[in-house]
């Protein structure tokens, strides 16, 4: 077995693919901590704060918060990406271990995101798609873009996290499912579908009430998981793979209120579509002929670095930069101006034969690669461009004083640091193949006992409720195997992922919901939950998750129930300019149903129904006092 695992890996660690998925990889994955990154600082006195606005317990959040969004930011444009990945796995890391995000506020892909984050640090994410790419070009800047190749990595490391993050993800997630009736009944994407707290503002109604195209989707569901790690690779069955997947987790995104998930687990498909689509695209999308030919000063080191960035950006390739000293003799609408006139300025000719100079040549380059052609269309706007012709003037005027010095040598690849991809799979900065081959055999070996171990302990032990403290030796291996899953769940992101199962709706049959009274006496829904039950954007994501997962649950926790109610009514109260001493919030009720088995029009039975009020809350100072029923589940 191991013989085989390490030709296979062999195989994978010599075979050279495009670059292209990693670079699109890394920049969604910086988007995506991006955006939540944003999320927790709109919501960073709700989460973080004890009393939110009321008791700041971390008045240094937002700083470090604002730390972590420059670090994604530096990510997703592939700026220095070795210290940037290492850096937001640690504040993934921090984040989600050390503060009420661990407990409270669970975003549902957290954990995936500390586990794909490890991943990243030991990928080339620097060769596509990257700035860190356009500055190894900018150190020889008279060497010709055309002379760089399209970059090749190892296809291991597309392999390897889309086996751990996904494949294991999924074959995990299949275990748990077996024990749930609705899950085996077919049903496992409707019934969440049908409850307010789950769904977007998408109305999928049409759908729902296809009983046979539910069960459809169920059971492909189950299916996928389970066959997706031991398939998924195989040529033959990869764009399957890959079109399925896509479309189940365009459907999360779409219809669940848990969207930072649905992106999260999308973004590990730039790594799993075939390696020949993205050439298939590359060729479709470029442009066969350029529509822009540029004319540049090829003795300038600045006019050099800056046709190599303007290059880099244009990926399109619909602009054609050439040596004015020469090209330009063969477009007669140029060689008429003259080599001085033509040298001291960037010149640019479209193919109506108009020629433009100056600052309408990068007005007409931005507009020409398309996707910044906004950024080209502001520059010709009257205030705007008399700016710029004046800074262009200053800079373009000043590169007449520029000589030629070392820095226009082409770089030595000693004095460029190799990245961990380059030291582990890089044949000049590596040790030989098979000893490599071996080490990252042995890690994958490790990565599976790993998983096995939280498989085993939590979905099979755990589901058929055996008692591993029957006798010394099993008492032992229990530990053993809780300090494994520790270590795991902590530093890589293994964990069960036993989502919507039966325990989890069994007996949900009711929603939770806040209003309050104005000085008039009349009654306002606070912008949390609505009339229909459902949670109000931007209440979304790790905010569902408290209110929906964690405070209202088939069996509710008093205690915890007022603390969310608690710090809901004073952020909310704060956001929306309540005085909250003068304010009186009522604790609303609906019953809803989640039963294991189709009906029709199910998500609109759940939407309607009348709310009674169950509960009151009453800010004195920075106490709360909450009146609620002994056993709201009864009610």
């Amino acid at each position: 077995m191991y013989k085989l695992l390490v030709l296979k890996i062999n195989s994978l660690y010599s075979k050279k693919v495009p670059a292209t998925g990693v670079g699109l990889f890394r920049l969604l994955f910086g988007l995506v901590t991006l955006q939540e990154v944003f999320f927790l600082i709109y919501f960073n006195h709700l989460i973080f704060d004890p009393i939110p606005f009321l008791d700041v317990e971390f008045p240094m959040i937002p700083f470090f918060l604002c730390l972590w969004a420059v670090v994604a930011f530096c990510l997703a444009i592939g700026y220095r990406c070795q210290a940037a990945s290492i850096a937001n796995y640690l504040f993934w890391l921090v984040f989600v271990n050390f503060t009420p995000m661990q407990r409270d506020f669970d975003g549902g892909f957290d954990l995936f995101m500390i586990g794909a984050n490890f991943f990243l640090i030991f990928m080339p994410i620097d060769k596509a798609f990257s700035v860190d790419n356009l500055r190894r070009k900018l150190l020889s800047p008279f060497v010709h873009y055309s002379q760089y190749q399209a970059a090749e990595v190892s296809a291991l490391v597309y392999h390897l996290p889309v086996i751990i993050c996904l494949g294991f993800l999924y074959f995990d997630s299949a275990i748990h499912k077996m024990f749930a009736e609705h899950w085996r009944n077919g049903l496992g994407a409707w019934l969440p579908s049908s409850i307010p707290y789950y769904i977007s503002a998408i109305d999928m109604s049409w759908l729902l009430n296809i009983e046979i195209l539910q069960k459809f989707i169920g059971y492909t569901i189950i299916v996928f998981q389970f066959s997706f790690l031991f398939f998924y690779y195989r040529r033959h069955f990869r764009w399957l793979f890959f079109l399925i997947g896509i479309s189940l987790h365009i459907g999360i995104t779409l219809s669940f209120n848990i969207y930072p998930f649905g992106m999260g687990m999308l973004i590990f498909y730039t790594l799993v579509i075939p390696f020949a689509w993205y050439k298939r695209i590359g060729r479709f999308l470029k442009a066969k002929q350029p529509v822009l030919r540029v004319f540049y000063d090829q003795q300038c080191p600045l006019c050099n670095r800056t046709v190599l960035t303007l290059n880099h950006f244009d990926i399109l390739r619909r602009v054609d930069f050439k040596p004015a000293q020469v090209f330009a003799i063969d477009y007669p609408a140029l060689a008429e101006l003259g080599e001085k006139q033509l040298l001291t300025d960037l010149y640019a000719l479209d193919d109506d034969g108009r020629v433009y100079a100056g600052i309408d040549t990068y007005a007409q380059i931005l507009i020409a690669m398309r996707y910044t052609a906004i950024i080209g269309w502001l520059m010709k706007m009257p205030l705007i461009y008399s700016w710029v012709c004046r800074r262009y003037r200053t800079i373009a005027d000043s590169r007449s004083r520029l000589v030629c010095d070392t820095s226009c040598l082409p770089a030595s690849s000693e004095s460029l640091s190799p990245s961990l991809y380059e030291r582990i799979f890089e044949a000049e900065h590596a040790l030989p193949a098979r000893s490599h081959v071996h080490k990252i055999s042995k890690v994958l070996l490790v990565l599976i006992l790993f998983q096995f171990n939280s498989s085993f302990h939590y979905g099979l032990l755990y589901r058929l409720h055996v008692d591993t403290r029957q006798s010394p030796i099993t008492s032992m291996l229990a530990d053993m195997s809780n300090a494994l899953l520790m270590m795991s769940h902590t530093f890589l992101g293994i964990t069960p992922h036993a989502l919507y199962l039966h325990d989890h709706f069994e007996g949900y049959d009711h929603l939770l919901a806040i209003t309050y009274l104005d000085a008039n006496g009349e009654e306002h829904w606070l912008p949390f939950v609505d009339r229909q039950g459902r949670l109000l954007a931007p209440n979304w994501g790790r905010v569902h998750s408290m209110w929906a997962n964690i405070a209202v649950t088939p069996n509710i926790d008093e205690i915890r129930l007022k603390k969310f109610i608690m710090k809901v009514t004073a952020f909310w109260g704060k956001k929306t300019g309540l005085t909250l001493e003068d304010t009186q919030f009522i604790v609303k009720m609906k019953k809803i149903r989640a039963p294991l088995v189709w009906e029709k029009d199910l998500r609109n039975s759940n939407l309607s129904g009348e709310w009674q009020a169950i509960g009151s809350a009453q800010w004195v100072g920075k106490e709360v006092k909450i009146n609620l029923p002994k056993d709201i589940d009864v009610l």
